[in-house]
């Protein structure tokens, strides 16, 4: 092909053929002659629906193993898989990029997350049976395109030889909720997905995401009924539509070697990490998890090419070369090259305030001490003028702190760990100085480190908490002091108040009773300096990240009516509300 016909190609449009095939652009390698490629091969599926699939193949005769990139995005030369489409074909690999079932060019109908776990398999099995592969068969992508490799794995495809995936959600319901409060922000990517194509209408975001009741919202932002998002609002407790999408059991037995990559500010991180350990939370170089390998980095959704996450600049050694990494871990498992990627740590960890990577032989670090921080005060932890202080001695008092919760002026949205699609908002580490002028937020702060401190592992805060309402949620949010008083939030989560026994049985609240309370912050590394000052928010909402809970106890979503509810906070030596921060020794 000479180079005028690849531009030439390169500016068409997607537009549908008699055939039904969309015409596609030419990345600028086509022609290579090491590389053989075929657009819009219509893959056969069992129930007569065909994926629009592109495949790269090395030129020439011969059996190849295979890289799948599964894609609800369109198979359009785009992003990582233009970086990597010839790139595996001239490494000894076939590469198929395609449309998921009922996206772009592929047939069948549309619905998020349903139909992956079968058709993936179907697609191995397909591949698997063709003239140029040699039966095995790898998958790799990122978030949703992580997602469908865990349901592909399901069906125990002899074939399905390699996993990697990146930013990767897994577990379904606490992909897309902390301790039962819903993350609101999704409503973006029900909506901007919710057809064949991608929607890139100039919503009015802000406005949408207020819009009650949440069973409407996908008509405020001027949609019919959006199934996907009706069906999030039917079910808010870990029934059985979402223990379908549930893949920590395949976690817990898989056996092939799995390359993970996640992000301290990842909403997906929960997931990764369990896919890592599986479900017992703890990783064993004896058990099934022993071929698997970790790489967390201080990156948002899809940020391991930037330094930068929110407000914070981690230095250029944050970033990596992810495509070469991959390509290492490929050449590994698929052309059984000894490069030594067996032989290296299991873990690959950015330790932020540091700076630096690290590597360490489990998860989490059996060295890390759990100790605890406890909440005290005069009884005034309101806002950052208050008198909140966090200390390793519990308190002897009887001191509580209250603030009035009001949804209809919740605690804005700050940062922390957003996905890609985030209305109006931005992931990652923001100065929170903004959100402690608040009364509704209490503010527990220690004294000054004397010495550096690193928190590395999982973190949650036990609270101790009642409420005036039937139900309501509770807030908690890690943060980083600097000296200069700018304060950087690390990790955060939430529970909603009738989910604090069990996700799958709700159970309200009975009004002033004293609860017990777990909210997981999932996990983090950072070295808190000497100087700087650990600290604690506690409120009830942080919106639009999670939606706020109307305070009436009716059921999830139904409601346009809004609440307020005075929040009791207790740090008595019977009711020691603390944080558990997991301290690695220096």
């Amino acid at each position: 092909m000479s180079r005028e016909t690849r531009l030439a190609a390169a500016v068409l449009t997607c537009s549908v053929t008699a055939a039904g095939v969309a015409a596609q652009p030419v990345p600028g390698d086509a022609g290579d002659p090491a590389v053989s490629v075929e657009y819009n091969v219509p893959v056969p599926l069992p129930d007569g629906v065909h994926l629009s699939t592109d495949i790269y193949r090395p030129a020439g005769d011969g059996r190849y193993p295979a890289i799948l990139f599964r894609t609800p995005y369109g198979n359009m030369i785009s992003g990582r898989a233009a970086r990597v489409a010839y790139e595996y074909p001239r490494r000894g690999y076939v590469f198929l990029y395609q449309d998921v079932r009922g996206r772009f060019d592929s047939g069948g109908d549309w619905y998020p997350f349903r139909d992956e776990a079968r058709d993936g398999h179907d697609v191995i099995e397909w591949i698997a049976a063709q003239e140029w592969s040699d039966g095995r068969v790898a998958m790799e992508g990122g978030s949703y395109m992580a997602l469908v490799q865990w349901l592909a794995a399901r069906s125990g495809s002899e074939h399905l030889v390699a996993l990697h995936p990146v930013f990767s959600p897994m577990l379904g319901y606490l992909d897309l909720h902390q301790g039962g409060a819903f993350e609101l922000t999704r409503i973006a990517w029900a909506v901007n997905n919710h057809d064949r194509t991608n929607q890139t209408a100039p919503y009015d975001w802000p406005g949408i995401v207020r819009h009650l009741p949440l069973t409407d919202m996908d008509r405020a932002a001027g949609h019919p009924q959006v199934p996907f998002w009706q069906d999030l609002v039917r079910h808010p407790s870990y029934d059985l539509y979402w223990k379908t999408l549930d893949s920590s059991l395949t976690a817990d037995t898989l056996e092939v070697p799995v390359f993970l990559v996640g992000g301290w500010y990842d909403p997906f991180l929960r997931s990764t990490l369990q896919a890592f350990t599986g479900s017992d939370g703890v990783w064993q170089a004896d058990g099934p998890e022993r071929n698997r390998r970790l790489l967390v980095g201080p990156w948002v959704h899809g940020g391991d090419r930037s330094p930068v996450a929110g407000e914070l600049d981690f230095g250029a050694e944050s970033t990596v070369d992810l495509s070469q990494m991959s390509q290492r871990f490929f050449d590994h498992v698929l052309g059984g090259v000894a490069n030594g990627w067996d032989q290296e740590a299991p873990v690959r960890l950015f330790v932020m305030g540091e700076n630096q990577w690290r590597d360490e032989q489990e998860w989490p670090l059996r060295r890390a001490r759990q100790t605890r921080w406890y909440l005290q005060s005069g009884g005034s932890a309101n806002s950052g003028n208050g008198d909140g202080v966090l200390a390793q001695e519990q308190a002897t008092g009887a001191v509580t702190d209250t603030f009035v919760y009001d949804p209809a002026d919740p605690v804005p949205t700050l940062g922390g760990s957003l996905p890609g699609s985030t209305p109006g908002l931005r992931g990652g580490p923001f100065d929170q100085s903004p959100v402690e002028d608040r009364a509704d937020v209490l503010v527990y702060t220690s004294e000054p480190l004397t010495e550096d401190l690193e928190v590395t592992g999982p973190v949650e805060v036990v609270l101790w908490a009642s409420s005036s309402a039937p139900d309501t949620d509770f807030t908690a949010k890690l943060i980083d002091v600097y000296p200069d008083g700018r304060a950087y939030n690390i990790t955060d989560g939430a529970v909603r108040a009738r989910y604090r026994h069990s996700l799958e049985e709700p159970l309200l609240l009975e009004p002033g009773a004293i609860e017990r309370y777990r909210i997981d912050l999932i996990a983090t590394s950072n070295l808190f300096r000497r100087g700087h000052r650990i600290r604690l928010h506690i409120s009830s909402s942080n919106f639009p990240r999670f939606d706020r809970n109307p305070n009436t106890g009716h059921p999830f979503g139904q409601d346009d009516e809004l609440r307020k509810a005075n929040q009791t906070i207790y740090h008595d030596a019977a009711r020691p509300s603390h944080i558990v921060l997991p301290v690695v020794p220096r």
